[in-house]
């Protein structure tokens, strides 16, 4: 039992039966696979259709689902996400909240808002998902903000668009915490996906500053989110063209693999630790030295977290952590 002056686990997986896991696992790689091949289908669907092959017709039949979604937005899906539940079942799956009812008393009865900073991205935040379709409400309240690029791409948004994500342009999540709403974001972004392995950790954090400086200014707090696991359940090539145009356009289009060296996630434990509040103060004008202090505090924390938890996660237990 955990003992009473620790967290209290706010989700777990229960214990597997063969046909869970085996449904978990078709829907956990139907999302890896749809992720890897979407931009494939698209560029043939784009090249069949200016060189009009086999025929126009054809053509236009093969290109349908592309062109439907250019004239469709991103749409979060509560339905969508638990038919995703059975992941839970698949992953070993548990979510930690240090500070939960706290937070959303504040959220719900003071008005306060928050910057949910998540590390590491991974080729797809598995932990994120599974948090997301273990309590499929809290995406509606804290939209996900990623790169504007995974909102424009046909099929890809309206497959990730379930999650409820917003642009992360600078003005966009101004806008959002101005009119007292929440973000999560994935702090080191796809540079830090070419950084992490099974055997050792490193975070994207030394010169992502932007989110302080956001936090500080719009008076809002920052509380750090640890995903252990989303560096492990899938492997990546981290050298070669496809990782270039990956860092260029922001998304994760290099090769991966998991489970037999395919692209099924592994089955591993995932842990969803989300911290504390930092206790940011409301800095209109603040300057390199506020930011510069309260990113310090930001990495320390994320330190804590991971060498307070990294126990609870057999292939973490030996991994050191490092702050590029």
């Amino acid at each position: 039992m955990r003992q009473k002056n620790k967290p209290k686990d706010a989700a777990t997986t229960t214990k597997k039966s063969l046909p869970q896991w085996l449904l978990g696992m078709t829907l956990a790689s139907a999302m890896t696979i749809a992720y890897f091949t979407i931009p494939i289908y698209l560029l043939t669907a784009i090249t069949s259709l200016l060189l009009r092959y086999p025929t126009t017709k054809a053509s236009f039949l093969y290109a349908t689902p592309m062109l439907l979604s250019l004239f469709t937005a991103p749409t979060y899906s509560r339905a969508a996400l638990s038919i995703l539940r059975p992941i839970l079942n698949y992953f070993d799956f548990e979510a930690i909240y240090m500070d939960e009812t706290n937070v959303r008393n504040q959220m719900n009865n003071h008005g306060k808002n928050y910057i949910f900073a998540a590390q590491p991205h991974g080729v797809l935040s598995y932990a994120g998902f599974c948090a997301a379709v273990s309590r499929p409400d809290d995406p509606g309240k804290v939209p996900t903000a990623v790169a504007s690029v995974l909102l424009n791409v046909p099929l890809l948004k309206n497959l990730m668009g379930i999650f409820n994500l917003v642009d992360a342009s600078a003005s966009n999540m101004k806008r959002i915490l101005k009119e007292g709403g929440n973000i999560k974001i994935y702090i080191g972004g796809i540079a830090e996906l070419f950084k992490c392995c099974r055997t050792e950790e490193r975070l994207y954090l030394k010169k992502r500053k932007g989110f302080i400086k956001l936090a500080l200014r719009a008076g809002v707090d920052v509380i750090p989110i640890y995903c252990f696991g989303n560096t492990s359940v899938l492997s990546v090539l981290t050298h070669g063209p496809l990782a270039a145009l990956s860092r260029k356009l922001q998304a994760s289009l290099t090769l991966f693999w998991g489970k037999w060296y395919l692209p099924i996630p592994r089955d591993e434990k995932l842990l969803y630790v989300v911290g504390k509040p930092l206790g940011l103060p409301h800095i209109v004008e603040p300057t390199q030295e506020d930011i510069d202090k309260w990113h310090k505090v930001y990495c320390d924390q994320v330190r804590d977290i991971f060498e307070m938890y990294k126990e609870k996660v057999p292939l973490y237990k030996h991994k050191k952590l490092f702050i590029d």
